[in-house]
């Protein structure tokens, strides 16, 4: 009995619906041939595309419309995302070819924000644009020291060379291998001096040189890798600072904007990249872009990227 009641209510009631749906169409209908009477068949669209965006609402031909804008924007988007133009220092093939953006299996908290995504090997990719950013600050923070007033340290063999080629060229003083205890600290030593600005190739290996640099109060600037701790360093550079060619980079766009900042433009344009890094393969865009593939590698490339070979 239930069951027939509530079926005959429901087909009342769907009645009613298509009743005054009907009503409402044809109320429509009248205030259309209202309007049409009141501004005229010319400004007719007009009139009503007006109603409508103050009512907040979009005919169905306009709502399509802003759908396919709104889906052409997302495709453009998407494309500016993927083919991104923005001038870096060096051409990005370069930057991948050095693995500068390779960092290591542990990312500490100070350098998460420089992450972009994992490989399949648990490496770090570092964002090369964030690594382009943080190189073109340090460049200009470098720019208001005098050479005479820096030193750069660097105990890790693979930044030896690299090191070298930049205290020559720049005219800073240099500390590989070993870095003298007590040089900036100690008055009594004969080969004592005062700096204003240390540069250090990692805020671990070159502790020792960020401890003396943070004990007389001078600015640190340091290339900090994903395992790195950046506590003491006033300018980070992001980057990996494990290999001779991502170190060489490195040090190569620091050298050739310091001596653009001092004027010697000529010495600057005669640098060429693969006296700081060594030899270096060509890459072509297609496989610089597949490099940041999770593409799984051997153990042995893992393991050598790893310790900076």
């Amino acid at each position: 009995m239930n069951f027939l009641y509530i079926t005959k209510m429901a087909r009342k009631k769907k009645e009613e619906n298509a009743e005054n749906a009907t009503k409402i169409e044809q109320i429509a209908k009248n205030a259309e041939e209202n309007m049409k009477k009141i501004v005229g068949e010319d400004k007719f669209e007009e009139a009503k595309d007006a109603l409508n965006e103050f009512l907040g609402e979009d005919s169905e031909e306009k709502t399509e419309k802003k759908k396919k804008e709104k889906k052409k924007l997302s495709e453009a988007e998407l494309k500016r995302v993927m083919t991104d133009t923005k001038e870096t220092l060096v051409p990005l093939t370069d930057y991948i070819a050095c693995s500068i953006h390779l960092g290591t299996k542990v990312i500490t908290p100070d350098m998460r924000k420089f992450v972009y995504k994992r490989r399949a090997d648990g490496l770090a990719v570092l964002n090369t644009n964030l690594v382009d950013d943080k190189l073109r600050e340090a460049a200009k923070f470098l720019a208001d020291f005098d050479a005479e007033d820096i030193f750069i340290a660097c105990k890790r063999e693979a930044g030896w060379p690299a090191v070298e080629k930049f205290s020559e060229v720049t005219g800073i003083r240099c500390f590989c291998k070993k870095y003298p205890a007590g040089i900036i600290t100690n008055l009594r030593l004969e080969t004592f001096f005062e700096p204003k600005l240390a540069l250090i190739c990692d805020p671990w290996v070159d502790k020792n040189a960020l401890n003396d640099a943070n004990m007389i109060r001078i600015p640190v600037l340091g290339i900090c890798d994903t395992n790195n701790y950046a506590k003491g360093v006033t300018q980070v550079i992001a980057g990996n600072n494990k290999s001779r060619k991502s170190i060489g980079i490195i040090l190569f766009i620091l050298a050739r904007e310091y001596l653009k900042s001092q004027g010697k433009n000529d010495e600057a344009k005669k640098l060429v990249m693969e006296d700081f890094t060594g030899k270096i393969e060509e890459m072509t865009p297609a496989v610089a872009y597949t490099s940041y593939e999770a593409k799984p590698a051997s153990k042995d490339v893992a393991e050598k990227v790893s310790e900076g070979v």
